[in-house]
């Protein structure tokens, strides 16, 4: 019996350390990257004026920094020209960190210098419905596993650019890698 209690003490400390050790802890952050890139088209240019990028966290949207889940990244605000970010080129949208766990959505929130370039080099206004007030929605269901992720959103404006009677219209084909 006196040789069963040793082995039983340490049996749970061992469990205990193990408990502790595999037990998730609230107050994790990782540092989020949001990268965009895109595949080419035939225009000139394609102008996206992004404001802010806001992301959503949490398993069921609710997270410990944020009643609501969304958290809103340090954004590199301004006019990108998508067609510059083809062949493997890419520019960092926004960082900041947010809790670990699940990243649920990404939104872009646009501003109203949108517009495209054709071959001829005609600027059109582009109509992107929402973009402003939601922005675009971008759904991801991804867990964050390190101290720092990377998202590259691949914009495909070959596929989102379309052409209407009264325009340009963007409805975005969007692939997260």
């Amino acid at each position: 019996m006196k040789k069963l209690i040793p082995i039983l003490m340490l049996s749970l400390i061992t469990v205990s350390a193990v408990v502790i050790s595999c037990s998730k802890n609230d107050n994790e952050t990782t540092n989020l990257r949001v990268r965009l890139t895109d595949n080419p088209i035939d225009l000139a240019s394609v102008f996206v004026d992004v404001k802010e990028v806001r992301v959503k966290m949490g398993d069921d949207g609710v997270d410990s920094l944020n009643n609501d889940g969304w958290v809103t990244l340090a954004t590199n605000a301004g006019i990108y020209d998508l067609l510059r970010l083809q062949n493997g080129v890419d520019t960092l949208l926004a960082v900041g960190p947010v809790p670990s766990g699940f990243v649920r959505e990404i939104r872009l929130i646009l501003g109203d210098r949108n517009r495209v370039v054709d071959t001829l080099g005609v600027s059109h206004n582009l109509r992107i419905p929402s973009g402003s007030e939601s922005g675009l929605k971008i759904k991801v269901k991804r867990k964050l596993n390190a101290t720092l992720e990377t998202l590259l959103i691949d914009f495909d404006a070959a596929l989102s650019i379309k052409k209407e009677n009264d325009g340009y219209k963007l409805r975005p084909v969007i692939k997260l890698m």
